[in-house]
């Protein structure tokens, strides 16, 4: 899971949407495959909504919004579903969003933020549990100057609609190949009552084309986990130059057994690891998730007599899945199952790593000149 995110306008906030009834959260999917693609209100009937935010062009300026809608399926606002655009994994059906380009302030040079999401009220009994966001995507017909993210986010109606929570993955710049993406968000007693959405957004202007797949999303419970890399190291640097494997390590404790975990199931940023193995490399730490410090979300800490479950991922593999930066810190996700004889529910979590790229501040000479 990446999460570098493109940049985020001051309004972006907005989706003032109070549609939701109140009940505790429930798990939602949906492939797009049982959905009429040629009914324009199929998006609508599963319960998809749009809302637009308008700002001055250069961002900084807030001019209006306007929603919460039922979700169009086709035309030139928002969203539809798309046929013949996915992989063995995604089926015949897929979802595109897009601008609302029946708004004519795109002449205007007025940036146009569309937002495609599903959304639910949060309930006291939610409280302390850890919700899974999982989809895949691919590039559409998305041009320079857009961007695009996915994103869970909450909002408080008793404050204005104010943006309490934002996790976002960057999906401005993906290929045109299917792959898989995760955000996870963490239940706190400070939520209750407010609304929790799921979706895509873009912004853009001039009618720029803007367009991005997604398919097979999933909002779920999920186990958070710790989750270690480079055990016995911090920080925990990456060396895109460099060869070889990288140790990670799901770490055991009293409430979890190592061995209840499938390691086939197991991705970091959505890459599979090389092999797995069973041994005492490390000790749980908190926070499981939300770390984002390269220098104290992370630890030095070994065996705890716990048995953790180990792997080795492709270095390589893995710095092309992120995409970062030399110096940049990198919150990277983990997503598996348990064993199916031990419920099979989802597991979660992230650690910190530190990119370096020597090959980006090693200055060589060329032509005799350096």
């Amino acid at each position: 899971m990446g999460r570098r995110g493109s940049v985020i306008l001051a309004g972006a906030l907005l989706c003032l949407a109070a549609t939701a009834s109140w009940a505790d959260l429930a798990p939602y999917t949906q492939d797009f495959e049982g959905l009429d693609q040629g009914n324009p209100g199929a998006l609508a009937g599963d319960g998809w909504l749009v809302f637009a935010n308008v700002f001055s062009p250069d961002g900084t300026v807030y001019y209006y919004g306007y929603g919460p809608f039922p979700a169009p399926n086709g035309g030139a606002g928002f969203s539809g579903i798309d046929i013949g655009q996915g992989g063995p994994a995604q089926g015949d059906q897929q979802l595109v969003t897009y601008s609302d380009y029946n708004n004519g302030d795109h002449a205007n040079g007025f940036l146009i933020e569309a937002n495609v999401f599903q959304e639910q009220i949060i309930g006291a009994a939610d409280v302390g549990s850890t919700w899974l966001f999982e989809f895949d995507a691919k590039r559409g017909n998305i041009a320079p100057d857009t961007t695009a993210m996915a994103f869970i986010k909450t909002l408080d109606p008793n404050a204005g609609y104010a943006l309490t929570r934002f996790f976002t993955v960057d999906t401005t710049d993906l290929p045109d190949t299917w792959d898989s993406f995760s955000l996870s968000i963490f239940i706190d007693p400070d939520l209750v009552g407010q609304i929790l959405q799921i979706g895509f957004l873009n912004t853009t202007t001039f009618y720029t084309p803007s367009g991005v797949f997604y398919d097979n999303i999933n909002f779920e419970l999920a186990v958070p986990v710790s989750l270690d890399i480079k055990p016995g190291s911090c920080p925990n640097p990456l060396n895109v130059n460099s060869n070889g494997d990288l140790p990670v390590a799901i770490l055991g404790a009293a409430d979890l057994d190592a061995g209840t975990i499938d390691p086939a199931s197991i991705r970091l940023a959505g890459v599979a690891p090389l092999r797995s193995d069973y041994e005492d490399v490390g000790t749980p730490f908190d926070p499981y998730l939300g770390r984002e410090d390269c220098e104290f979300d992370c630890n030095e800490m070994e065996s705890d007599g716990f048995m953790d479950l180990t792997f080795k991922f492709d270095r390589q593999e893995l710095a092309d899945a992120l995409g970062a930066a030399d110096g940049e810190c990198i919150v990277v996700g983990m997503t598996g199952n348990f064993w199916p004889a031990y419920g099979g529910g989802r597991i979660v979590g992230e650690d910190v790593i530190v990119i370096i790229d020597r090959a980006a501040t090693t200055r060589t000479p060329t032509d005799g000149v350096i």
